[in-house]
């Protein structure tokens, strides 16, 4: 087929809270809107805390765990394989800290003082749910788990998946800033990324701080820079430290991370901010198959960045 035989199409909806966007080339329109959000609205019935009916509000007020879908064994699966990488730093059980803290539904007046944080501490940890077959067990009845910080990234690669299933080869599918990218345009040119600035804990959209043609890949960006909260003049994280039940506080400001998959990019991007820079990069060192680019804060408070040598090299000069 020729190049100038390819049309671009454009999906737009709303989905998981946020927006999402797919643009592929083809020769004929072969995935609809209808299509994109009978997918999504799939996924939320299973791991949307916003949704009542949903299997993980069920799953979350259960004594001892529920049956679950595909889609919600594959998330937990997945969880708990990085939970035991990053050696508990990324924590899908958080559910209870994160609803202390005010980064829940119900939004909080007051932050948990340190006695009620150690005893949200006690109902934490990935070794208190176990998955055998298409049941998810808990081992304590007050365990609840958010899958929020892997979910994104896993549904832009069913998006993904759907365009590859219709035969479309040249294509970006995006929810909540979460990217699944393949191919190129028509005119060969690859599909390029840009990566925000940020000075002083505030995006700057323009400037561009960077842009990338990562190939057929994923991309996901985590930081502290768009969700937090203010209280006492003191701003907090909306990422949650599994460790110490308080929010993350590192040097990292914003971790971008390419990975062959969506699922496997978000999954790893959080447990970045609560590591560090500096661990992280030791992290990513050792497994060769994650990209990242770190913003951080310096000792002096200035904001300054780094990227692993294979981010480098997708980088558009």
């Amino acid at each position: 087929m020729h190049p100038g035989d390819l049309k671009r199409f454009e999906i737009n909806g709303y989905a998981q809270g946020t927006t999402y966007k797919v643009t592929y080339y083809a020769a004929d329109s072969l995935v609809t809107q209808s299509q994109t959000d009978s997918l999504l609205a799939a996924i939320d019935s299973s791991v949307s805390l916003y949704r009542p009916a949903s299997l993980i509000l069920k799953f979350n007020h259960s004594e001892k765990g529920i049956s679950v879908d595909h889609h919600f064994a594959v998330l937990v699966k997945k969880a708990l394989e990085i939970n035991r990488e990053t050696g508990g730093l990324v924590d899908i059980t958080v559910k209870p800290l994160v609803d202390a803290w005010g980064f829940g539904a119900n939004k909080t007046t007051a932050f948990p003082d340190s006695a009620k944080v150690k005893a949200i501490l006690k109902h934490v940890g990935g070794n208190k749910i176990r998955l055998k077959g298409e049941f998810l067990y808990k081992s304590d009845p007050q365990v609840q788990i958010d899958l929020n910080g892997i979910a994104q990234g896993y549904t832009a690669d069913l998006l993904a998946g759907l365009l590859d299933k219709n035969g479309i080869q040249n294509y970006v599918a995006e929810i909540g800033g979460e990217l699944r990218i393949k191919g190129h345009k028509p005119d060969g040119e690859p599909f390029r990324i840009g990566i925000e600035a940020i000075d002083d804990n505030d995006i700057h959209p323009s400037p561009l701080q960077m842009v990338i043609a990562p190939g057929n890949a994923a991309v996901t960006t985590s930081g502290n820079y768009r969700k937090h909260l203010q209280a006492n003049g003191r701003q907090i994280s909306h990422i949650i430290d599994p460790k110490t039940g308080y929010p993350s506080q590192t040097d990292v400001i914003s971790v971008t991370v390419v990975a062959k998959d969506g699922i496997t990019a978000d999954g790893f991007d959080n447990g970045f901010v609560t590591m560090g820079m500096r661990q992280t990069l030791d992290f990513i060192a050792k497994r060769g198959n994650l990209a990242a680019y770190i913003i951080y804060k310096k000792p002096n408070g200035s904001i300054a960045d780094t990227a692993t040598s294979n981010f480098k090299a997708i980088e558009v000069k």
